[in-house]
């Protein structure tokens, strides 16, 4: 039960210099309260070891502090969030997916961070995939908790049979390596030809968007010439295998697909291995990892970010404590061990170096620094439900003309980015 104050309270509190702007918290010494702080994280985005490792290590530093961690279903969680930001009993630190916190800023219910972040949490080196979509109106709500994001994961047996002895460096060295893979019964590279993550971070490595903001309002930009530039590209690579142009890379999912020994490449989270060993364990010791590569060697290609970030409720009764929560979350000791525990890229590219013996996470961690995400508007969950990039894709696949296409999809993408 956390301690209420009379006014003495403030007196003792400037004495010991521990008043804060969240208001006076349980302290020791002062009558021996607790306060219970409330936090939600989402199924398997932390081992329960995890979770109670950090619960007693918290608890330890923070004497009068007691953490309550609940774990989320992902199935309606975005109305249960809604919901618990209008009422007064909201839980103190909720994990949201990085590209959802926009909708809930635009509720108004979410505490602004920005302080925090620049003069405490060193936000300059945050992975920008992480930290732009937390960043709405130059205000910080979102803090970046843990990444990940897609690299190329490849057949070691094909590569060598083809005299390949290294990974491409940038996307010339790709495509030629991606043919000379692409023989008889093999497929260069499994490509699902829906896979509109994967074109998202070929049209940003042209300088495109998939959608931008002009003087207020949100529109589709699939047709600039640097989006079809882009467009172009994964046509290109696409051809290098036998992916369905007509659908996902989940129908089927490629995992089996590449299991199969016959498939050269597929552009996964490294976490895709473990479906593709359970399919075929002949597979083990024979895959390997790279980024992306990008137009040059100077830096691997960019990538669509996914991961969580960490948000305080505004209407939060425990500011100081929430905060708190949040700053060991994200430090360096928690990112670490979070990283090592769950194969995770940490939410700083200075941390880069603890996932280093980690030959999948590692790759991803390099492609992480190009990270990206997806536009920055509180209706772009709409633009997901509906999905007219997929259908666009499909359709240049087979043929039909490019820019009138994509001027259809993107139109389509503005009507849906109106609120």
């Amino acid at each position: 039960m956390k301690i209420r104050r009379t006014p003495a309270c403030s007196v003792a509190l400037a004495l010991v210099s521990v008043c804060t702007l969240g208001g006076c918290g349980a302290l020791p010494g002062f009558g021996g309260g607790t306060t219970k702080v409330t936090v939600w994280l989402m199924k398997d985005s932390a081992s329960d070891d995890f979770v109670q490792r950090f619960k007693r290590g918290f608890e330890k530093e923070h004497q009068g502090v007691e953490l309550d961690v609940r774990i989320q279903e992902w199935t309606g969680i975005g109305q249960k969030i809604a919901a618990a930001l209008e009422n007064n009993d909201a839980p103190d630190v909720i994990e949201v997916g990085n590209t959802q916190v926009p909708q809930y800023a635009a509720s108004g219910g979410l505490l602004d961070m920005t302080l925090e972040s620049l003069r405490d949490w060193g936000s300059d080196d945050w992975l920008p995939g992480l930290a732009q979509p937390g960043n709405v109106d130059g205000m910080q709500y979102g803090i970046p908790w843990y990444a990940a994001n897609r690299v190329v994961i490849y057949n070691t047996d094909l590569f060598g049979a083809a005299g390949i002895t290294k990974p491409p460096k940038d996307r010339a060295e790709w495509l030629a390596d991606t043919a000379k893979l692409n023989k008889g019964p093999d497929q260069g590279i499994y490509l699902a030809g829906q896979d509109w993550y994967t074109l998202a971070g070929f049209v940003w490595d042209e300088g495109g968007e998939l959608a931008q903001e002009d003087t207020g309002d949100w529109k589709g930009v699939l047709d600039s010439p640097a989006a079809l530039r882009g467009m172009e590209f994964y046509k290109q690579l696409q051809a290098l295998g036998d992916g369905p142009k007509n659908a996902d890379e989940e129908t089927p999912p490629q995992a089996g697909v590449f299991a199969r020994g016959k498939t050269a490449q597929m552009i996964a989270v490294p976490g895709a291995a473990k479906a593709i060993l359970k399919a075929n364990p002949h597979l083990a010791g024979k895959l390997g990892y790279f980024p992306i590569p990008g137009p040059t060697d100077a830096k691997p290609g960019a990538v669509f970010t996914g991961g969580s970030d960490l948000i305080i409720p505004r209407k939060t009764a425990h500011r100081t404590e929430a905060v708190q929560v949040v700053a060991a979350l994200t430090g360096e000791k928690w990112q670490t061990d979070l990283a090592m525990t769950m194969n995770y890229v940490p939410n700083k590219s200075t941390l880069a170096p603890v996932v280093a013996g980690q030959a999948g996470t590692a790759a991803m961690a390099r492609g992480a620094a190009q990270g990206r995400a997806t536009p920055n508007s509180p209706q772009w969950a709409a633009v997901e439900a509906d999905n007219p990039i997929k259908p666009y894709m499909t359709a240049v696949l087979n043929g039909a003309e490019p820019k009138k296409t994509a001027k259809a999809a993107s139109d389509r993408i503005t009507t849906l980015l109106f609120p």
